[in-house]
């Protein structure tokens, strides 16, 4: 063969091959094409590259939602030691916290002791005789009594003048028993204890291990006998839930 029919024969295979490659390449876009359109997703969509055309697996549950913890319990704060003498007092005052069992003695502003207290067996604040709760809110001593079967007393005005309100308002009591315990509260006397309110809320001994009582405060016997000499009538006594 001379010369110039190998190089007519080489041209000829060259765009044979060049042709094979353009159907090549036509063929691979159209299958890339329509994998794209089956996916219906795009890098420009915003799809992982790695993971556009994997097919979905089954969800995974979503994680249970973690209980919150329970708020911990508040220990009782701690009471002063016993050999810690109650010191002279020029302004007493009483602070009675009932879910911290706490009775606190204040000379004016200032906490001077605290002691651990029993309250009654009923819960809430007091609304009526027999229901055994301790009365809330702002009271004073209006009686003494030395010779109390649970060693010494110190008597508190409850019913005051808005318990009067609340039970004239209920219905527990009349317009002329209303007028009577608001009268002697303002006098600084003992108001009636006789009446469908209840009465006789003491701060007394006898022991403070449970919430045992009526309604009254106890302490244990050697703490009433020392809080009972500092303390006069008229004392404010507040009680707290």
């Amino acid at each position: 063969m001379s010369s110039r029919g190998v190089l007519v024969g080489a041209a000829s295979l060259a765009a044979v091959l060049l042709g094979l490659m353009v159907v090549y390449a036509l063929v691979s876009g159209d299958e890339a094409a329509a994998r794209n359109g089956q996916s219906g997703r795009s890098d420009e969509a915003g799809g992982d590259p790695a993971t556009a055309d994997r097919p979905a697996g089954p969800q995974r549950p979503a994680p249970a939602t973690q209980p919150t913890s329970a708020p911990a319990r508040r220990a009782p704060r701690p009471v002063t030691p016993r050999h810690v003498r109650l010191p002279y007092l020029r302004h007493p005052r009483i602070l009675i916290e009932k879910a911290d069992h706490r009775l606190t003695v204040f000379d004016g502003n200032r906490p001077v002791k605290t002691y651990r207290c029993a309250v009654g067996a009923g819960r809430g604040d007091k609304t009526r005789e027999g229901d055994r709760c301790t009365p809330e809110g702002q009271f004073r001593v209006c009686v003494k009594n030395p010779a109390s079967n649970y060693t010494r007393a110190l008597g508190l005005d409850y019913p005051n003048a808005e318990d009067a309100r609340r039970g004239l308002r209920d219905g527990l009591i009349t317009r002329a028993r209303h007028d009577a315990i608001v009268e002697a509260v303002s006098q600084g006397r003992r108001p009636p204890w006789n009446t469908p309110l209840g009465g006789e809320i003491m701060i007394h001994g006898a022991g403070q291990g449970r919430d045992w009582t009526r309604g009254c405060i106890a302490l244990d016997d050697a703490d009433i006998l020392e809080l009972y000499p500092a303390i006069g009538l008229h004392t404010p006594v507040t009680i707290l839930p």
